[in-house]
């Protein structure tokens, strides 16, 4: 009976063709991810009708948020790449123990922000600017973010095993109901629509936070009931140091990596904010729209880093290399779509965020400016997560440490010396040219020493 399970759980990322099945895999989550980024755009869209400082205040926010992401998505990396592996090589009992021990990392992570959040957000806030309302609204917003912050945590790890299991529709449909929930919720809590309180910002964080909780738990429905390849056994779960280490040894870079984004916005804030507050609003805005264009990439990375790892794990060379090719080939497209339409509507994409004539002034040429680095970003993106698929964390880890601090930070407080604002953002485009070399290199030692290696293998 086992056998004639196999090939059922083998399923389609080690017989499908390639393309149909990075489709599959991808689409899915590609729809997710754009439905995620419209949330955020909505959000902020809200927020704005607030004030400008309303928007600041959030865009303030966005790298202790951003840390949070960080910590559950590079987690969920390490579950995501050795769960597949594992089930590449029919080592079911692993990957049920994998699945277990990320269920209880992603508790963990919540502990820890809940009491960083409580005890730490107006400090965060205080270290950015002494203007009373920015610091007043952004520290209620973020403290609801953080104590609440179990949805995200569970959110992701959950639709990390459904991923990682190729069942990319459940997580359309967490995502999709989440953010939906969010759009609905926004104009309710902020401006106190239907007989609820009006709560301002704080009511864009409770409508997030509820968001991802309904995500939790429809993801969790999931996996019990429709993800027959994990049986997750929540009450005899003992923590295992052995399966953690290897959850982390991929994770972490990840996460460190991740988290380089907290930094750099931190950073770019300060620099910003020596200016003015509408500079940083401008920034914010540009997250904001440009996750529009990065989701997707993001989305498709999602769907092909399980399709490398299985076949990884199944010592199935040309599969490996057409997925490669084809998830380069779509990025880079994505990209390039994205850079159109930053430039062909940028007064549009600033006006949905009520923007005045001065952001107006400052955004137009920021966002075309910023954007450029999109020509390089698609390549850079997938060859980072084809270096986690194949459990190189470290690598994808070096590009972003070095793009993000070590040149485009220290680039943008020379240029914000030397020219002023309207040059600073030309950081951007140089930091991404720059990791375009690094990631040539990688992939070239990445394909060397890792994947040619396994047509030898296969021939003996």
């Amino acid at each position: 009976m086992s056998q004639k399970e196999i090939p059922v759980r083998e399923n389609k990322m080690g017989v499908m063709s390639e393309n149909k099945l990075l489709i599959t895999m991808s689409l899915p989550m590609v729809i997710s991810m754009l439905v995620q980024a419209l949330y955020n755009i909505v959000d902020s869209m809200f927020v704005a009708q607030i004030s400008e400082n309303a928007l600041t205040a959030v865009s303030l926010a966005f790298p202790a948020q951003n840390l949070m992401i960080a910590v559950a998505t590079g987690t969920g990396v390490g579950i995501n790449a050795l769960l597949s592996k594992s089930l590449g090589e029919k080592n079911f009992p692993l990957a049920n123990k994998v699945a277990e021990n990320g269920v209880f990392l992603a508790v963990l992570s919540f502990l820890g922000f809940a009491l960083l959040g409580g005890f730490f957000s107006r400090f965060f806030f205080q270290m950015q600017t002494d203007i009373a309302e920015i610091v007043e609204a952004g520290t209620d917003y973020l403290i609801i973010c953080c104590v609440c912050s179990f949805g995200l945590f569970l959110q992701v790890t959950f639709e990390k095993l459904l991923q990682s299991t190729g069942k990319t529709f459940y997580t359309m449909i967490t995502q999709g109901t989440g953010a939906i929930i969010n759009i609905i919720l926004d104009p309710i809590l902020i401006f106190g629509l239907a007989g609820f309180p009006k709560m301002g910002v704080a009511g864009a964080a409770v409508a997030t936070v509820v968001g991802q909780i309904v995500a939790a738990v429809m993801a969790y429905f999931f996996n019990r009931h429709k993800n027959h390849e994990l049986h997750l056994e929540i009450r005899k779960y003992r923590p295992s140091g052995a399966i953690i280490r290897k959850i982390y040894g991929v994770g972490v870079p990840s996460i460190i990596m991740a988290s380089l984004g907290s930094v750099m916005t931190f950073g770019m804030n300060k620099i910003l904010m020596s200016f003015t507050s509408t500079a940083t609003a401008v920034f914010g805005v540009y997250f904001k729209l440009q996750s529009f264009v990065f989701m997707p990439v993001f989305g498709l990375n999602n769907g092909m880093v399980p399709i490398i790892a299985y076949n990884y794990g199944a010592r199935k060379k040309s599969r490996i290399i057409k997925t490669i090719k084809l998830s380069i080939c779509y990025a880079v497209g994505m990209m390039l779509l994205g850079l159109a339409a930053f430039w062909i509507f940028t007064p549009e994409l600033l006006s949905i965020f009520n923007a005045s004539q001065t952001m107006l002034e400052i955004g137009v040429p920021a966002l075309r400016i910023i954007s450029l680095s999109f020509l390089f970003a698609g390549f850079c993106i997938c060859t980072l997560s084809i270096c986690q698929a194949l459990g190189h964390g470290f690598l994808s880890l070096t590009v972003s440490l070095i793009r993000q601090l070590v040149v485009l930070l220290p680039t943008a407080f020379l240029l914000s010396k030397i020219g002023g604002l309207s040059l600073v953002w030309w950081a951007f485009p140089f930091a991404e040219l720059f990791s375009v070399a690094l990631c040539l290199l990688y992939l070239r030692r990445i394909f060397k020493k890792e994947i040619h290696p396994l047509e030898m293998e296969s021939t003996t």
